[in-house]
């Protein structure tokens, strides 16, 4: 099974943070735009491997408020898929 999640990826002075609005805690950071989504994608995984199931993502309402609360200049959005063995 695979399920979508949102991130948010900020730019800040030193490179990239990412988010996920969906998942409470769980974050990332890179030098690259790229390298931080795969680092986020590495920190979902792990945030997820001990679960039997993943939590169901929120949807737009959720996403459009983690746009209003976004501290970053710039920043990026970007589904994620991950996905658990059953």
């Amino acid at each position: 099974m695979m399920d979508k999640y949102l991130i948010v990826v900020e730019k800040s002075d030193t490179g990239f943070s990412a988010y996920s609005p969906d998942v409470w805690g769980c974050i990332a950071t890179g030098e690259t735009l790229e390298e931080t989504v795969e680092n986020m994608r590495s920190a979902l995984i792990f945030h997820f491997q001990d679960i039997t199931s993943l939590p169901q993502p929120r949807g737009i309402d959720s996403y459009l408020d983690a746009l209003r609360e976004s501290e970053g200049e710039e920043f990026y959005l970007t589904h994620i898929g991950v996905g658990i063995l059953t």
